[in-house]
């Protein structure tokens, strides 16, 4: 039982920026190598295969990023249930939530990898794919959508062990799979030249192997709430909240991943150099934002577990504390990026016009992140209290509705990479602008405190017992 609790952080009592600190780095740590998966596979094939692969693997990114954004919402969704009832010591809601979701998720993650397996030629369709890419990408998509249930496991299982205070375990498996992915890539393509397919296996092969790390830890928790394959039921009062909070979330993220494919039409239409290099930036983009991403989860986590234990002064010097450390962060990273584009470039694909177009981007960029690290945070805080259907809502209209109408009456006028790059720093100033406007307005109406003032869900359900 000491070696449990010592895995886990408390979010509800010590120094603040500590416990943060100690809860949302393994997060980040987990996603760099998370996203390296795909990452890999384009240097891979940028450098051994050649730059069609590499435009094939990167016209299927967005793809990716919709699913993989879609389980994390959902598994961020689930863990604001499963923080704040262990805030309340409400074990047995915990366990039964966490069995709901793991049996809910492993249906739900068969039926999307036999769908999407069947539907690659309409997704290569919408993609606009190239017609010197898309036999590439086909094969990538097919491979990787086989096994896209373990990247489903893989993310609710995190999700359990965060809840809890257990952010070191999902980034130890995924250093692991990372590592044994970089290995397979190059033995697939080096040794046995199988491309594009080569890669692909590779990265399901790797998932399998951080399923099966999570899921062992998951199942030596507490006993009152750890992982017992012979309880997987629906409790379907429970899957209903869960579905409540984490829909939202996966659809948010799916709807930008979705608004990126209709942005890769408009990239399609100029060159497969610039699809490339847009690729790699956006892959750049993605680590640029990741601190930004740990610290939005560790708000949602960190808020809930303390609406659970009734500690709301806490929750004010935590959601600061979390964009302090974002804004350090931001300020390191992005000014690093900005310096060093053309150099990342050339680690990817040393074509002349890949690496202009994928700098240019990053240059755009960066100066801007400060808007991502105000969403992230801040919808963090409103989906611990809660209010995730309207943090979707917001990102949906800033990341989709106004960049999509900003790229419709842009691109005519001026059919340019920049109007492109811009795209995206409208799209985060509106979703920035929705979500603090909407907590401010919350807090001076004194909505946020109300949660307050509910009894915990456990003493209503001993009540009712």
């Amino acid at each position: 039982m000491d070696k449990r609790r010592s895995q886990q952080v408390e979010l509800t009592a010590g120094s603040i920026p500590q416990g943060i600190l100690r809860f949302a780095l393994p997060i980040l740590a987990g996603y760099v190598f998370q996203t390296l998966y795909n990452n890999v596979d384009s240097l891979v094939v940028g450098n051994f295969v050649g730059k069609e692969a590499l435009a094939a693997v990167n016209a299927c990114t967005p793809i990716y990023n919709l699913l993989v954004g879609f389980f994390i919402g959902m598994s961020t969704g689930a863990s604001v249930i499963f923080s704040r009832s262990l805030g309340e010591e409400d074990y047995d809601r915990l366990r039964d939530g966490v069995h709901t979701t793991v049996l809910f998720t492993l249906c739900l993650g068969v039926a999307l990898g036999i769908a999407g397996v069947a539907l690659v030629p309409v997704a290569l369709d919408v993609l606009k794919c190239r017609a010197d890419i898309i036999d590439l990408a086909g094969e990538y998509l097919r491979l990787y959508m086989a096994g896209i249930v373990f990247t489903a496991f893989y993310n609710v299982g995190a999700a359990v062990l965060r809840s809890v205070g257990d952010s070191r375990n999902p980034f130890l498996a995924l250093l692991a799979s990372s590592l044994i992915n970089i290995v397979l890539d190059l033995l697939f393509v080096c040794v046995f030249d199988w491309g594009v397919g080569g890669v692909a296996i590779a990265t399901v092969l790797a998932q399998v192997f951080s399923v099966g790390m999570v899921f062992c830890r998951a199942a030596r928790l507490d006993p009152r709430y750890r992982l017992e394959f012979g309880r997987l039921r629906i409790n379907w009062g429970l899957l209903r909240e869960v579905l409540v909070m984490g829909l939202p979330a996966g659809f948010q993220s799916s709807l930008i991943a979705v608004s990126n494919i209709f942005v890769n039409r408009y990239i399609n239409s100029i060159s497969s150099e610039l699809m490339a290099g847009v690729g790699v930036a956006q892959k750049v983009d993605r680590f640029i934002n990741m601190p930004c991403q740990a610290l939005g989860l560790a708000s949602t986590t960190f808020v809930s577990q303390n609406i659970g234990a009734r500690k709301k002064e806490r929750i004010k010097k935590g959601v600061a504390v979390c964009m302090m450390i974002g804004l350090v962060s931001i300020l390191v990273t992005g000014g690093a990026i900005y310096l060093a584009a053309p150099n990342l470039m050339r680690l990817f694909n040393r074509d002349p016009l890949v690496v202009q177009y994928g700098s240019d981007m990053m240059r755009t960029l960066a100066p801007l992140y400060i808007l991502c690290l105000t969403t992230q945070v801040i919808s963090g805080m409103l989906r611990g209290f809660g209010y995730s259907q309207q943090v979707s809502l917001f990102s949906f209209l800033g990341m989709v509705v106004i960049r999509q109408i900003f790229l419709a009456v842009a691109m005519p006028v001026w059919h340019s990479p920049y109007v492109i790059y811009a795209g995206y720093p409208v799209g985060w100033f509106f979703d920035a602008l929705n979500n603090t406007l909407f907590a401010f307005i919350l807090y001076r109406r004194g909505s946020l405190a109300k949660v307050f003032e509910t009894e915990p869900s456990g003493e209503k359900s001993a009540r009712q017992v």
